[in-house]
């Protein structure tokens, strides 16, 4: 069962549903592999609609390894996605907002 609390978000991927989460080190994985100056702007690009298909996919492919999936990235960019490329957009912006929601304590 998802906890959207904790930020997790599902996605069907190869037709089983995956949770994605961004944890710190899934965070720090997709920092490096984009080439982020920051945290800051690398969430920014997201937000202003900048980033690319291949930032898509590396924000998936975080998102999928913090759930708990141990996936390489080029194996995320075989997967086939339901709802494709349009879906696969609207979890990530979920995952994003989750991750960076503030939450009641």
């Amino acid at each position: 069962m998802l906890n959207p609390q904790r930020g997790e978000v599902s996605i069907t991927v190869n037709g089983q549903e995956r949770a994605m989460r961004l944890t710190l080190g899934a965070l720090a994985a997709l920092e490096e592999r984009l080439g982020a100056t920051s945290l800051l702007d690398m969430v920014q690009a997201f937000e202003a609609g900048t980033f690319r298909s291949n930032d898509l996919l590396a924000l998936i492919w975080a998102g999928l390894n913090g759930g708990g999936w141990d996936v390489s990235h080029g194996d995320v960019g075989r997967c086939t996605i339901d709802g494709g490329p349009l879906e696969a957009a609207r979890a990530a912006a979920r995952l994003l907002a989750l991750t960076f929601a503030e939450r009641a304590e």
